[in-house]
């Protein structure tokens, strides 16, 4: 009995059996089991991160669409531009017959 006590007491085996008794009385609520790896690195880590990667794919469309309307926008404006210059430079070119 004693040399039981002395290695409950030497492992801190109660407190680790009340953390193992923690844990199954939560796991006895869950509808699901827990993950457990397959053995497979490559189909674990795939899926973890095919839905983080969806997600990302989804920001960087959204951002990448921001991106071509801002740019079609911003080649409207130079293009208006090039419109106005090309006017004044006629403007420019009559006036400089009228003056000859």
């Amino acid at each position: 009995q004693e040399e039981v006590q002395e290695v409950k007491d030497e492992g801190n085996l109660e407190v680790l059996f009340n953390s193992l008794d923690k844990i199954v009385k939560e796991a006895k609520n869950q509808a699901e089991p827990a993950w457990r790896p397959s053995g497979i690195p490559e189909e674990d880590v795939r899926s973890a991160m095919v839905p983080y990667l969806l997600k990302h794919r989804s920001h960087l469309r959204k951002v990448l669409k921001e991106k071509e309307e801002e740019n079609r926008k911003i080649a409207e404006s130079v293009l208006a531009g090039r419109d106005r210059i090309a006017e004044l430079q006629q403007l420019i070119q009559a006036r400089k017959h009228a003056w000859q």
